[in-house]
């Protein structure tokens, strides 16, 4: 019989990873683009549409990772000693990134380099996350209830393409937010369909080898067509969304497409991984921390959570309502 403590822990956990694919996947975007979008005017003027909510944005990964450890310590244990490498790498990568975001208005010899510092910072965090997500998918060796692979486990063909398309999602997303915006760059409808058919192509290629990597439910797909034509529909919308913002060149439509898109490969991931942590190897169940202790954690999350969604929520409805500020060179 399935725990609901779990459960509720397990979703909880999903929509915090939600959270931060979306909020922060777009500022990561705008970070990997940054060396396409022209001049420093429009380069400034892209950070300056982020500066009041993308270190908020963050607040959903500590949160994500913090209450992997509180609510499933075995996964925690096993997970983190499998991806140390590229986790330091990513952390290390935003806080330099954060850093070159206070520093690149700042005149001076090392401007550039916050510039170059700050869409590197993006790309390099990016990646590192899409790698992670391909080691966690490929599997993870265990032996009895700890890691037991090797520290570069983690570094494989199929990683690389979980990298890279993380990437191309991001970039897409990113673009989709200037043009939301109102950044004015003539060519960011140009970036957003490059990013796009890229992001389409990487995922379509990370799909099809997925099952040969992976010990996923495939059958899901099967066994429940309702749920299956759903996600197909829904993606179509997604897909016509896109086409219709970047014909009108409208902001809305295009961030609504990307946004949807990513919630739809989150969704049909986590669909096809259940009820595992680590597929094939680790379920949710078996993870899990004691019900004492999922109940007193439950409390604490019942309080927290919707402090951070009433001050997210309020950060962008007063921010996007108001125009982002110009850079002044």
């Amino acid at each position: 019989m399935f725990d609901s403590l779990a459960l509720i822990w397990a979703g909880l956990l999903g929509f915090a990873m939600l959270a931060y694919l979306v909020l922060d996947g777009f500022d990561l975007g705008v970070g990997i683009i940054f060396p396409l979008l022209g001049g420093p005017k429009a380069r400034l003027n892209a950070m300056h549409s982020l500066a009041p909510t993308w270190d908020g944005n963050e607040t959903w990964l500590v949160l994500a990772i913090g209450g992997l450890l509180a609510a499933f310590p075995l996964a925690y244990s096993i997970i983190l000693p499998a991806v140390y490498i590229p986790l330091t790498i990513m952390v290390l990568a935003l806080v330099f990134r954060g850093v070159a975001f206070e520093f690149v208005e700042r005149r001076g010899r090392l401007n550039r380099f916050w510039l170059v510092g700050f869409g590197a910072g993006s790309l390099i965090a990016a990646a590192m996350q899409g790698m992670m997500l391909g080691a966690v998918l490929q599997g993870i060796t265990v032996q009895g209830r700890s890691f037991g692979g090797g520290p570069w486990d983690w570094l494989s063909p199929f990683s690389a393409m979980t990298g890279a398309a993380l990437v191309a999602v991001y970039a897409a997303h990113g673009t989709a937010w200037l043009l939301l915006r109102g950044v004015k760059v003539p060519r960011l409808p140009a970036l957003l369909s490059g990013a796009a058919a890229l992001a389409i192509l990487a995922v379509g290629n990370i799909s099809f080898r997925l099952p040969k990597v992976a010990a996923l439910q495939q059958a899901v797909w099967i066994d429940h067509k309702a749920f299956t034509i759903l996600l197909a529909g829904l993606a179509m919308v997604a897909v016509i969304l896109l086409v219709l913002g970047l014909r009108g060149q409208r902001g809305g439509f295009c961030f609504a497409s990307t946004t949807l898109a990513m919630m739809l490969g989150f969704v049909a991931l986590v669909a096809s991984a259940f009820p595992f942590l680590i597929p094939s190897t680790l379920t949710i169940f078996d993870a899990a921390a004691p019900d004492a202790s999922l109940g007193f954690l439950l409390v604490g999350a019942a309080v927290l959570l919707p402090v951070i969604l009433a001050y997210t929520s309020f950060a962008y409805w007063v921010f996007l309502r108001a125009e982002p500020p110009k850079a002044k060179l």
